[in-house]
């Protein structure tokens, strides 16, 4: 009798034991209705999680609707674990497919569910950027010469939950997303536009998730009130400073020289000659690149800008300048653009 009492015990000390090593897994949060390009996250509640223990989640490989990131961000709260996945709506109902999860000792599944998409309707007046973020801002702007009627504006944004890659601002001339990254909530990316240059600012709008409103952003677009960016120096050739580098060091080299005739002294020398080997640079050839039939010439050095012209016929051109994976050439006289290295002739 008592070995059948202990056993029993025993029994049922094991259970306990096995039922509280089974951690319970739920969905704490799941949104009730999205937009169109939204970024949104889904996060699971590990209930008296197993520390040792790391779990594998993965959803329904047959969906196409799949995380942004393979790895969800982990958020501990004494033995609950937090596992958040962040996804990005469509252009229909958002399906959320059905979560496998695996662990040593367990393997279960976390149903799917359907979450209501609606388009996001602004008005005119906002200028909405297509941009839905819970938080939105601009690390750094710089504003340089584009041309003699257009300034380019570069924008180094940051936002939280974020569709920076889907962001135009409405009404510039020509705009576009480049290094976009993410990494979990956080975006990044730098965006240029164009905007005629007497145009001292522009205000565009985001919306905030969390507000549930839309907010306005403000830009200064002026070169004057901005650092103008040398690292990004998109400018055209500008002859008629070019020119006046050309009669400067001409005159100074004029000057040298009389400088040293007269008074023949070697440092006037020295300058005549640091002046003449400036001198000789401006009218050294530019480098040419070969570019391919048919390529297209884009306005701006950004993966979606807009094709101004194609290359008709296989040419040699000047280079102007050269920016990450692209060159800017001179195709024809006063037309100039930028063409991609992957459109440079083949050797």
């Amino acid at each position: 009798m008592m070995r059948t009492l202990l056993s029993l015990l025993l029994l049922a000390f094991v259970s306990t034991g096995a039922a509280a090593a089974q951690t319970q897994y739920r969905y704490s949060y799941i949104p009730k209705q999205l937009y169109v390009g939204q970024v949104f996250p889904v996060t699971i509640l590990a209930v008296d999680a197993d520390p040792t223990d790391t779990p594998t989640f993965r959803f329904d490989p047959r969906s196409s609707v799949q995380p942004l990131e393979k790895r969800p961000l982990k958020v501990g709260n004494g033995k609950d674990l937090f596992y958040t996945f962040y996804f990005k709506a469509g252009q229909e109902d958002f399906r959320l497919p059905t979560l496998y999860i695996q662990e040593t000792k367990q393997t279960l599944q976390l149903p799917g569910t359907t979450i209501p998409v609606r388009s996001l309707q602004a008005p005119p007046e906002k200028r909405f950027c297509g941009v839905i973020a819970s938080d939105f801002k601009i690390r750094n702007s710089q504003v340089s010469t584009f041309d003699a009627q257009n300034n380019l504006i570069y924008l180094s944004l940051e936002a939280h939950e974020a569709n920076l890659e889907d962001m135009a601002i409405p009404g510039v001339v020509e705009g576009g997303v480049e290094t976009f990254r993410r990494k979990g909530a956080l975006a990044t990316a730098e965006y240029y536009f164009v905007l005629p240059a007497n145009v001292p600012e522009i205000t565009f709008s985001y919306y905030n998730a969390i507000k549930h409103q839309f907010v306005p952003v403000t830009v200064s677009t002026s070169a004057e009130k901005k650092e103008v960016a040398a690292q990004v120096d998109l400018n055209p050739k500008d002859s008629s400073f070019t020119k006046l580098k050309k009669y400067t060091f001409a005159a100074l080299s004029l000057f040298f020289l009389l400088m040293f005739l007269f008074y023949r002294d070697y440092f006037y020398l020295i300058l005549l000659v640091a002046t003449v080997a400036i001198l000789v640079t401006f009218f050294t050839p530019m480098k040419r690149a070969c570019v391919r039939q048919g390529a297209p010439l884009y306005i701006l050095p950004v993966a979606h800008s807009t094709v101004g012209t194609r290359i008709e016929a296989e040419s040699r051109l000047p280079i102007l300048h050269e920016y990450k994976d692209f060159l800017k050439v001179e195709y024809k006289h006063g037309i100039t653009g930028w063409v991609k290295k992957e459109d440079l002739c083949k050797e």
